[in-house]
């Protein structure tokens, strides 16, 4: 097995992170700093540059044949070490689009996909709802089909880019079954009447998430994604390419932390030594780029099973989801640790690291609904299957 980046990959890689290097330097501190501030500039930012069309197919304005997790992993990786948000970004701009790769009928990707592309429409994904989080099949807000039309009653929670998005893929009940057979999936353009936008909190220090309400809400039948009772199935497909990218984003996260323990193990001294000649400190290093190796090889394991189609992907996925995740927060848990009270003090980008890690291992499937569908996948797996 060849563990190296391709060709493609490495010119990708290197150009993220110079990107990042030039671009997005500075730009967590900015965004926190004014906690208010309208992140739709930083979208712009981003689609300049062009980092949105990844996320879409060449035929509708993108850069491939097909959407790869791995070209989503090594920018979310090389984002995530510099600027949370603007992996988190990238990230969400995918689960709004991703939907109409996998379900949209050409009318609807011309309509949507290439303003996606350019950064000129942003998305969002709206699933989570305060009775339905792991439970997705527990989703109440309905859709009821009226002529032409489809009315949407309900609300959704915790949605990234509430707000800011032009178009949400809305996932509801429609019809009368109450299992994930009944939900389907719409896209709902922002303004419409019967449909609101609260701002509801900020998370990992500026993503501002908000609550969506649909009260009579009508849209047309054209924007449904694919056939009715097909809405699970879409959103566990696009969560199974984005949960991978969460490990990469923990990958990044854990890289920013481990450089900026080295740093301070090399010039913090104690007791007359740099704090890192100490053993104590040392082993604590070398856990952690350990940790920060095995987390990455699964991640880029997980994407590369994704994009071939690989028998046992959805489990490869949750099992570097969990382990990334989980192993960057020990990560900068420990970095914490290494600088003493100023882990604590908001003068060092550590504080807000340990802040950014600590929501991954809840979004996108908590690291116990992880382990249920790795659980679920080994039982049925066959003797002797490869691991």
């Amino acid at each position: 097995m060849d563990f190296q980046d391709s060709p493609d990959d490495a010119a990708l890689r290197e150009r993220t992170a110079a990107f990042a290097g030039e671009q997005l330097v500075g730009a967590a501190e900015a965004l926190e700093a004014d906690g208010d501030a309208h992140p739709r500039e930083f979208y712009d930012r981003l689609a300049a540059a062009d980092w949105f069309r990844p996320l879409v197919p060449a035929a509708y304005g993108g850069t491939a044949d097909k959407v790869g997790c791995m070209t989503a992993c090594l920018i979310r990786e090389e984002f995530a070490r510099v600027c949370s948000f603007a992996s988190a970004a990238f990230a969400v701009q995918g689960l709004g689009a991703y939907p109409l790769v996998l379900a949209g009928t050409h009318a609807q990707c011309a309509r949507w996909l290439p303003a996606m592309a350019n950064g000129e429409t942003i998305g969002a994904f709206a699933l989570t709802e305060r009775g339905a989080g792991s439970d997705v099949a527990g989703v109440e807000t309905c859709a009821v089909r009226e002529g032409d039309n489809y009315r949407l009653d309900g609300a959704k929670v915790f949605i990234s880019n509430g707000g800011i998005a032009d178009v949400y893929t809305v996932f509801a009940r429609a019809g009368d079954a109450r299992s994930a057979r009944g939900l389907s999936a719409f896209l709902v353009e922002a303004g419409r009447p019967g449909f609101s936008v609260t701002r509801q909190m900020n998370v990992m220090a500026f993503d501002v998430l908000a609550e969506l309400g649909f009260e009579n809400c009508r849209i047309p039948a054209a924007n449904r994604l694919g056939e009715e009772g097909e809405g699970f199935a879409l959103a566990m497909g696009t969560l199974a390419l984005y949960r991978t990218t969460v490990g990469a984003h923990a990958v990044g996260l854990a890289r920013a932390g481990f450089e900026a323990a080295c740093e301070w193990a090399r010039t913090r001294k104690q007791f007359g030594h740099p704090i890192g000649t100490f053993q104590g400190i040392g082993f604590q290093l070398a856990d952690m780029a350990t940790e920060i190796e095995a987390a990455r090889l699964m991640v880029y394991r997980a994407a590369r099973a994704f994009d071939d189609d690989a028998p046992g992907a959805a489990r490869r996925s949750s099992m570097a989801k969990l382990f990334a995740t989980e192993a960057a927060s020990r990560v900068i848990d420990a970095a914490v640790q290494i600088h003493g009270g100023w882990g604590v003090a908001t003068d060092l980008p550590i504080e807000r690291l340990y802040r950014e890690i600590r929501p991954l291992r809840v979004y996108e499937g908590t690291s116990e609904i992880q382990r249920l569908l790795i659980a679920k996948a080994e039982l049925v797996r066959e003797p002797g299957d490869d691991l």
